[in-house]
């Protein structure tokens, strides 16, 4: 079976898509969700935060199993665990069950996402594999466009459970799909590494000065992101008294201009490298969190003023993620799933813990998702000019 760039982007970018798909479907369900568990909104945003922790620790343990026995393999366990979890949080009817099924959830969803960038480096290399990312990445954004939507529409055809039967639905699709059209794409030849090589393989990453500057870069692009994604249904349904039907279109145009800083990307590689697209979307996302600060000290955090700039601050990720992540499998392309891992499993991580910041606190405000936003906007400079050095801005 053939794999053309074109046909990798679409496979991977369709598995890839189980990520935004179950954090973002079911935003618009919150309140919903949040009655029917009997907690607060705030309290009920915190499922997101859950999942992340979940989804970095289904990528930590699932990508060196990967390179052991196989992308496929992984795959299809980890498709069977998601599907199970979400037909078991139609169920749920406490905070803490949601958030137990939730976590469950995001082990197997962890476990195949992780093989999407290793299967890319699979097939391709260096520029190419940074042009195959940036094309997969576009073509994925269709996700979290489309994901709020779909929980819209499915809120107003039931109630907030049908979100997760559509999660187990696209589950079962993607088993059929990957396991029909992908064949193994990692190496046969490639020795498989023991539970002590998997312990020195990550440890080779955490000691490479230049990789970790990739991975605090992208981790704190994704922990800003997430600020805004736990923060979002608060911030416009309530903050701002968008209605759920109204509030997928204002969360969707992020991603619109999420996919053009991706086509940018791609056009930007003929003639820079992907380390200085890199640094340029971390020195945008600065200037952003600065800007979103200072309207709210001054009082003028109008839903037409912050809406452009947190577009802005979303949509360069198109700049930030897919130029890191081939800046990092360059230096580790012979354990591409491992290396893959620890980068999610930080930047979910990392995710998770800006999704507590904004979420854990309660405040009626936008203050703690816009300081959260500056912060790991700053920490992400620093991280990549101090780690990576003339490396990460050349």
């Amino acid at each position: 079976m053939s794999l053309s760039a074109r046909r990798v982007a679409l496979l991977v970018a369709a598995n890839t898509a189980l990520a935004p798909f179950a954090i973002d479907a079911y935003l618009p369900a919150m309140p919903a969700l949040a009655e029917a568990v009997g907690a607060s909104i705030h309290r009920t945003e915190l499922s997101v935060s859950v999942f992340l922790f979940g989804f970095a620790l289904g990528q930590l343990t699932c990508g060196p199993l990967s390179d052991r026995v196989g992308r496929k393999p992984v795959l299809l366990g980890g498709l069977t665990v998601f599907m199970i979890a979400s037909l078991a949080i139609t169920q749920v009817e406490s905070l803490y069950t949601l958030w137990a099924w939730r976590f469950v959830q995001a082990l197997g969803g962890g476990a195949c996402v992780v093989n999407s960038a290793a299967i890319v480096r699979d097939c391709f290399s260096g520029r190419e594999a940074a042009k195959v990312m940036s094309t997969m990445a576009m073509i994925m954004m269709l996700a979290p466009l489309a994901a709020p939507a779909v929980g819209s529409g499915l809120l107003y055809l039931a109630d907030w459970w049908l979100v997760f039967v559509f999660l187990a639905v696209y589950a079962a699709f993607l088993m059929w799909l990957l396991k029909t059209q992908l064949p193994e794409t990692r190496d046969p030849n490639l020795p498989a590494a023991s539970p002590q090589q998997v312990l020195r393989n990550y440890l080779s990453v955490l000691r490479h000065r230049e990789a970790m500057g990739y991975i605090c870069a992208v981790a704190m692009a994704f922990a800003g992101m997430f600020a805004f994604v736990t923060a979002s249904p608060f911030i416009y349904m309530e903050y701002y008294g968008l209605s759920p039907a109204v509030y997928p279109l204002v969360f969707g145009a992020n991603v619109v201009v999420m996919a053009s800083s991706n086509r940018l990307n791609i056009r930007l590689l003929r003639r820079r490298s992907p380390q200085q697209n890199l640094a340029l979307g971390l020195a945008i996302q600065w200037v952003v969190a600065m800007l979103l600060v200072a309207l709210v000290a001054a009082g003028l955090d109008s839903l037409w003023t912050v809406v452009p700039l947190i577009m802005l601050f979303m949509g360069v990720m198109g700049l930030i993620a897919p130029n890191a992540i081939s800046s990092l499998l360059d230096h580790f392309s012979h354990m591409s799933a491992t290396a893959t891992a620890l980068l999610g499993s930080i930047q979910f991580t990392s995710g998770a813990l800006s999704g507590v910041l904004v979420g854990a606190f309660e405040i009626e405000s936008a203050w703690p998702m816009v300081l959260t936003m500056l912060g790991v906007a700053s920490i992400g400079n620093i991280g990549l000019r101090t780690l990576a050095g003339r490396a990460g801005r050349d």
